[in-house]
């Protein structure tokens, strides 16, 4: 009886009776392809287009779990897992100046759109030619009591509230705290404590 391979890695599976004297070096193998599965981060140099392919019994590129993706390619490119009948998922970072599609199978699929400098936990369901291709949720609205255990860093970005018109940011150059509405700041407050209103500022309650 032949060697088979597992359905989604292509780790071999000896026959029986088969590779006498032999089989250690096929088991060595394997766990290499284990290992990388498990743990393996490889960089790909994208130019163009590029087929991401696990081979059964072989050391390949689709073994991986973390896939860095650098280069500068001339446009956005496809990165097409294969075979399209195997269940994966990766852990991807676009390094790329580009935008990466994510895909396997080429047919009717969903797909998923990676923006340069974007990462993501991507799913290949390996159902065929029209296999489909989703992006792990990695958000908090699930979270219905979400906590931090530092201090959240806007980074430069402004806080949204929902679908309503109003922003919260930080005007870097003058320290002061911008609240904006449909775009425009209505009130800001200073570093050092000033309050500046576009329009009258009703105060209400006893005063001292």
């Amino acid at each position: 009886m032949a060697s088979t391979y597992t359905s989604n890695t292509g780790i071999e599976k000896i026959g029986a009776g088969e590779q006498a004297g032999t089989w250690g070096n096929t088991t060595n193998n394997n766990l290499d392809i284990v290992d990388r599965t498990l743990n393996g981060v490889v960089t790909l140099t994208i130019t163009g287009n590029k087929t991401l392919t696990t081979s059964d019994g072989t050391l390949s590129e689709g073994h991986y779990k973390i896939l860095v993706l650098s280069g500068s390619p001339s446009g956005a490119f496809d990165l097409t897992i294969d075979p399209n009948d195997q269940q994966k998922w990766f852990f991807i970072k676009n390094s790329t100046n580009q935008t990466a599609t994510v895909k396997q199978g080429g047919g009717s699929g969903t797909t998923v759109a990676l923006a340069t400098n974007t990462s993501g936990i991507i799913f290949a369901d390996g159902t065929g030619a029209n296999a489909n291709v989703a992006a792990v949720p990695t958000d908090l609205v699930g979270d219905t009591s979400p906590q931090l255990g530092g201090d959240l860093d806007t980074n430069g970005n402004a806080i949204l509230f929902g679908s309503s018109k109003w922003a919260i940011s930080l005007d870097t150059g003058d320290n002061e705290l911008l609240f904006k509405y449909n775009g425009t700041t209505v009130f800001k407050l200073g570093s050092n404590g000033a309050v500046t209103s576009a329009n009258n500022i009703t105060a209400f309650g006893t005063s001292l």
